[in-house]
């Protein structure tokens, strides 16, 4: 019964001043909501920069040539070959889902009526696989293809529109490369845009690495690309890549192998670095909506001094006094947090079912808002529950 009627007159207390009441609660809403805002846009940046980055090709490991040795000049057998290529497809194949290479060229082709520079890439049909390129129009490259030395070759959206204004007008086009004629397949694009920081820039035309090796001086496969069948293999089958390319060049030739597991790892981190940032940054929110509770609280005992004097005179204990301050420091802070919840999770479905985009909530946080709210109030409405309790009847009867 006590703890009831402190709830009722703790409600009643709290309906007598509606406008203090709303603007004390009104901090704790801000704070929650917060809380899981803040959480939701960490997690929502997180798999953001996590899906950018495994775009760029799942499982990968990617090998290029770094240099002779100091006292040695570079030499045509120290170069990624097509062999290293075929050799870690077959010495790797139960660890590898493909493997594939890159040589790289230029030429100039027509475009607007003038003669300007585009990227050759030659490579064969896993390539496509392993970079996840998607095929905007018509097709990749087919083994047949690769090994008929067939002059076909596919362009880049971006240069498929400046030539012939759509992707799906530049097929069966014909395009001069190298004083030859080869017949446009298709067109492509990455699925996630690398800004010309890979072997694809704009302007760039994929065709058979084994007819692109006659328009080259030199065969040199740069970067070569392994797709891992299992991310906690990808260590392990990089260092068995190093120890193949290595053992099939001549001695003092450096080679690099490297994984995306390191830049994954380091979104990661960075993603938890920003995530308790700002959830730090909440929770002052949340010190400073306690700290509002507190001193309105405060204030509330000052003006009902006289009140708590009449209870206490009437045999109201203080442990009753103690309850009730206690109970509206609780509810003004659990209803904001409750509030502030539902704030804080309307947002993100809301902009989820306007934008058509995924954004995650986590249970965790809404727990953890609650939980805090729940604190907030206990903690900081312990100081006005115990000052109107240890008031002397006396005094409190004589205060105007």
């Amino acid at each position: 019964m006590l703890f009831t009627e402190s709830l009722r007159f703790s409600y009643e207390a709290l309906r007598a001043n509606p406008v203090r009441s709303l603007l004390t609660g009104l901090g704790m809403v801000i704070g929650t909501a917060s809380v899981i805002l803040v959480v939701t846009i960490s997690l929502t940046s997180r798999d953001y920069i996590l899906q950018q980055v495994e775009g760029i090709g799942s499982n990968i490991i990617f090998a290029y040539f770094v240099s002779s040795g100091p006292a040695n000049p570079a030499a045509d057998a120290d170069y990624i070959k097509m062999g290293d290529v075929e050799a870690i497809r077959q010495n790797l194949s139960s660890d590898i889902v493909a493997a594939t290479g890159v040589m790289s060229n230029f030429d100039q082709i027509l475009i607007g009526g003038k003669l300007q520079d585009v990227k050759i890439n030659g490579t064969d049909g896993d390539y496509a696989e392993v970079r996840n390129i998607v095929i905007s129009s018509g097709r990749f490259l087919a083994p047949g293809d690769v090994t008929g030395r067939e002059k076909v070759g596919l362009l880049t959206d971006h240069l498929a529109e400046r030539m012939y204004g759509t992707s799906n007008a530049a097929l069966n086009q014909v395009i001069k490369l190298y004083g030859l004629q080869f017949t446009v397949i298709g067109t492509f694009h990455e699925r996630v845009e690398t800004f010309g920081q890979s072997e694809i820039e704009r302007d760039t035309i994929v065709v058979p690495v084994t007819v692109l090796r006659y328009f080259t001086p030199v065969e040199r496969i740069d970067p070569l690309y392994v797709q891992v069948r299992s991310p906690q293999e990808v260590e392990r089958v990089a260092v068995r890549v190093q120890d193949l390319i290595e053992s099939r060049h001549r001695t003092g030739a450096h080679y690099r192998v490297d994984t995306l597991t390191a830049i994954l790892v380091a979104a990661k981190n960075i993603s938890l670095i920003l995530s308790l940032v700002l959830v730090l940054v909440s929770a002052i929110t949340l010190v400073i909506s306690g700290i509002g509770i507190m001193n309105i609280m405060l204030v509330t005992v000052t003006e009902r001094t006289r009140e708590i004097g009449v209870r206490l005179a009437v045999g109201a204990s203080a442990r009753a006094i103690q309850l009730q301050f206690l109970s509206e420091a609780m509810i003004v802070s659990l209803t904001g947090g409750i509030v502030g919840i539902l704030v804080g999770v309307s947002i993100p479905l809301s902009v989820e079912l306007f934008a058509d985009i995924r954004i995650p909530i986590s249970p965790v946080a809404i727990v953890v808002a609650f939980g805090v709210s729940c604190l907030v109030g206990l903690v900081f409405g312990i100081l006005p529950a115990n000052r109107a309790a240890h008031l002397n009847p006396t005094e409190a009867l004589r205060y105007e």
